[in-house]
């Protein structure tokens, strides 16, 4: 029976009668998913607080982080130990600093950036926290949108890097926030490889998912470091992760990685920063999991958790919205996401907020909060209970098919 605006306007009266309170904005664990690192509180440090160099990790320094924690993740990331360092518990921190770095002193080999006109390519939709960032600290942004099968223009790439005030880019490589893409080994070659005006190009290469997978299937991720030593540019990749959604959001372990050149210009900055990370956290994690085998049991746990929940995202909008948009049904990372009909996605958010379902604001996987289609929706399936999920997205789907009947007239 086919919808009309009359009978999708009483079907969300009886929605908003229901008085929900649910949230779909943010990629947070569940509380289910959190419970499978509750084993990192139970660890008895009072007789083990020292490495297996014997250095005391309750006292001050070892700015590079724990080692036994940076080999974990090493053979994770793909990234030699000596190129790894280990902060606090949020990646962005690394991000955000290394930015003001490079305006007050300039990167590695380059002057600072402060007074320039400095700009990043931002691919989109992206990630809303590294927009952020750029925002506050006057970078101007420029959206490079994803091709119509997920890939990165790299043409619209190039012809942006001949602009020498194109100084960084932003980049989700694996399982992208929110588009759950990947870039493949060309592509990847192909972004180590590209002419530059700027010889202080950086590509923020954020693999926060690097070891999230949804399936059986489970890539390693790309060797961006020796792809970007082999075509000239070993200084163009900076390699961030965290333990953020492996363990307790609130109190986990960050990662940077990069050439020797960068790990020792970050470190010479960083050292009037701060006098080294929380290095019993990161102790904690490396005996909590032993080896990077640990880690990948680990997150087969979490798998087994949430793959379902995004299941019932790619049932329900395949029931309700088949012909009334389109969504991406990823392999890994945290999020799908719902391209509505144009010109609805801000109107069925605003629905959605009135009828108690919380969404990512439209507009937010954009630079300056700006989808020129008005179509994009990130959700976020981990952490509400199964139930909840269900009745969110079925009520979204409901919202997404009001605002398209009410643009419609």
């Amino acid at each position: 029976m086919p919808h009309t605006l009359e009978t999708l306007r009483a079907d969300y009266e009886e929605l908003k009668a229901r008085g929900l309170s649910l949230d779909l904005t943010r990629g947070k664990p569940s509380a289910a998913q959190l419970d499978l690192s509750n084993g990192l509180l139970d660890l008895d440090l009072s007789g083990d607080h020292r490495d297996g160099a014997g250095t005391d990790l309750r006292n001050y320094g070892g700015a590079d982080g724990v080692a036994e924690v940076r080999a974990i993740f090493s053979e994770l990331l793909g990234i030699p130990v000596p190129q790894l360092l280990a902060g606090g518990n949020a990646s962005l921190t690394f991000m955000h600093d290394i930015i003001v770095h490079a305006l007050l002193h300039g990167v590695a080999q380059g002057e600072p950036w402060y007074g320039q006109d400095v700009a990043f390519l931002c691919p989109t939709p992206g990630y809303d926290r590294h927009f952020a960032i750029t925002e506050a600290l006057g970078i101007r942004m420029i959206a490079v949108p994803y091709l119509a099968d997920g890939s990165l223009d790299v043409p619209a790439i190039a012809q942006h890097l001949a602009d020498p005030s194109v100084r960084g880019m932003w980049l989700v490589p694996q399982y992208a926030n929110p588009t759950g893409s990947s870039v493949d080994e060309a592509t990847a070659r192909a972004l180590a490889a590209l002419p530059a005006a700027a010889s202080d190009f950086r590509v923020f290469w954020d693999n926060a998912y690097a070891v999230h997978h949804l399936t059986a299937a489970e890539p390693a991720p790309l060797d961006i470091l020796r792809f970007a030593a082999e075509a000239g540019n070993p200084d163009r990749f900076f390699v961030f992760a965290s333990t953020s959604k492996i363990t307790q959001a609130g109190a986990g372990v960050s990662f940077f990685g990069s050439s020797p050149a960068n790990i020792a210009w970050y470190k010479m900055h960083a050292s009037v920063q701060t006098i080294g990370p929380d290095k019993l956290s990161q102790w904690r994690h490396a005996r909590f999991f032993g080896d990077a085998d640990g880690v990948r049991a680990h997150m087969r746990r979490h798998r087994a958790l949430i793959a379902p929940k995004f299941a019932i995202v790619e049932r329900i909008l395949t029931e309700r919205l088949t012909g009334h948009g389109s969504w991406t049904t990823p392999t890994g990372g945290y999020f799908v996401t719902l391209s509505a009909p144009d010109g609805t996605a801000t109107r069925a958010v605003q629905l959605a907020k009135e009828a108690g379902i919380a969404v990512t604001p439209a507009g937010a996987a954009f630079p300056y909060g700006v989808d020129p289609r008005d179509s994009v929706i990130r959700i976020a399936p981990t952490m509400p209970p199964e139930a909840d999920l269900e009745t969110a997205i079925e009520a979204l789907a409901l919202c997404v098919l009001l605002a398209e009947a009410e643009l419609a007239g």
